[in-house]
């Protein structure tokens, strides 16, 4: 059957129902004494209980309905014939499909079979369902549908619906974890006059009132720091940011952050901060530290492993810290062969050999620290090389998910190095710096470590998701196909 004539059918049916005296079915608040998932667990033959849901099965035995009523938390066979629910009821019940939301209130008891039921007294229709749910309830398989109609995806497959609730609990956990250490959550502007705080092509829009450009933000650092100036020494974010860029598995041009900053440390504090935390994270959803990400495990047991980035890259392209641009691309082209234009500043070879340096990485965590200061415009130096950077990257299966720095606090130094950064940025076409900031800076920042997690790639490590899409729950599509 067509999807229009389904349809077409499914509003004979409503209309049926307005007939049989449903005057509004699309009713309102159903009081429910609990979920299915405690009513199972706490299963008492002849307990009166009320519940609402979705219609998943409904079938016909005789004068006998068996309906199976599925909640956010589980399902539930309930039991509807005349006897106990009434002509009227039973009549309803014939104009009912799958993908209904109704409601009933019922005693519990138990099948000759063994199934725990519902045997309906009463029942409400609270929505009348005009599209047939795909394959029959076989769930939905298509990607791009999956993406491009997630509500759909969410009621056909429960596995999907367990990984974003299991999302929901990982920032939970991750909250709780920073605030039990006194850390306080803080929000900062998502609509920003300068896009700073990190390297990336962004949104742009115009304040109409104001007559002023505006950019959607590609990261909170800047605005963080400015708290550390205030006085507040241990705070984060859980935040939005925006970049006009690339899609992948691994990028959505809209995507969350978590950034952390704690005055008074430096980047070995984040270090420690990020193995504790991801490690906990392990723990309570595996009970160990071990756990399967697309068929391969990974040991999260800590201490984990050390790497100098320096140290990898001289070993594999000679390219030292303060080789110039067509040095560099000189040395990646002589060792890999890749296709790249001549005219390319450090920081965009240096990108081309990052991405080189994942095929490296462990699929257990591992840090890379010890980055070029030119990579880091934001970041203190070494104490005994101004080349290198107190900076690490986290990479867990192969995938880059932290990075963190032991904060530059200078002004002078901070100016200096973001006109550098700006004349090395020829890709992103954001050539402005943030004065405040800098002048924040004049006021006195502490020395501090800062540390950003992506909490995407997070989720998906931790949910054994393939691709980024697959953890948020309405990624950014081009348009459909007409």
């Amino acid at each position: 059957m067509e999807p229009h004539e389904t349809k077409s059918v499914r509003l004979g049916k409503l209309s049926d129902l307005k007939a049989k005296g449903i005057t509004n079915p699309y009713g309102g608040k159903f009081d429910h004494t609990d979920s299915i998932a405690v009513i199972l667990s706490q299963f008492l033959d002849g307990k009166v209980v009320s519940v609402a849901g979705r219609i998943v099965a409904n079938r016909k035995h005789g004068k006998v309905f068996f309906v199976d009523l599925q909640d956010q938390s589980g399902k539930i066979q309930l039991y509807i014939k005349a006897d106990h629910a009434g002509e009227k009821t039973l009549d309803i019940v014939h104009d009912l499909d799958i993908g209904d939301i109704i409601g009933v209130k019922g005693e519990l008891f138990k099948t000759h079979m063994g199934q725990e039921s519902i045997r309906v007294k009463e029942l409400t229709v609270l929505s009348k369902s005009l599209m047939t749910l795909p394959e029959k309830w076989h769930g939905l398989k298509d990607v791009e549908i999956r993406y491009r109609q997630r509500y759909v995806d969410l009621i056909a497959n429960p596995e999907v619906r367990q990984l974003f609730i299991k999302r929901t609990k990982i920032v939970s956990a991750i909250r709780a974890f920073l605030d039990a250490k006194g850390f306080l959550e803080v929000e900062t502007p998502m609509l920003q006059p300068i896009a700073g705080g990190a390297r990336g092509k962004p949104f742009k829009s115009v304040h109409n009132a104001y007559d002023m450009e505006v950019f959607l933000r590609i990261a909170p650092e800047l605005y963080l720091k400015r708290l550390l100036v205030g006085g507040l020494e241990k705070v984060y974010e859980m935040n939005r940011n925006f970049r006009n860029e690339g899609i992948s598995t691994r990028h959505n041009p809209e995507f969350t952050m978590m950034e952390v900053y704690q005055a008074y440390a430096d980047y070995e504090d984040m270090m420690k901060l990020t193995e504790e935390l991801i490690c906990e994270l392990v723990n309570k959803l595996n009970g160990s530290y071990k756990m399967n990400y697309q068929g391969k495990e990974i040991d999260f047991t800590p201490p984990w492993q050390r790497r100098s980035f320096a140290k990898t890259i001289k070993e594999k392209f000679d390219i030292d810290s303060t080789d110039d641009a067509a040095t560099m691309l000189k040395k990646v082209k002589a060792k890999k062969n890749v296709a790249l234009t001549d005219k390319l500043t450090r920081s965009a070879v240096m990108k081309i050999v990052e991405e080189l340096l994942e095929e490296d990485a462990t699929v257990n965590p591992i840090f890379f620290v010890d980055y070029f200061t030119f990579l880091s415009p934001l970041a203190k130096t070494k104490k005994d090389d101004p080349s290198i950077a107190e900076r690490f990257e986290l990479f867990i299966g192969g995938m880059e998910v932290g990075n963190a720095y032991s904060e530059l606090n200078d002004p002078e130094e901070q100016r200096k190095r973001l006109l550098d950064d700006l004349a090395d940025d020829v890709e992103t076409g954001n050539r402005a710096i943030d004065e405040d900031f800098v002048h924040a800076l004049e006021y006195g920042m502490p020395p501090a470590g800062g540390l950003g997690i992506g909490i995407d790639r997070l989720v998906m490590l931790l949910t054994d998701a393939a691709s980024i899409r697959d953890v948020i729950l309405f990624p950014l599509l081009k348009p459909a196909q007409k």
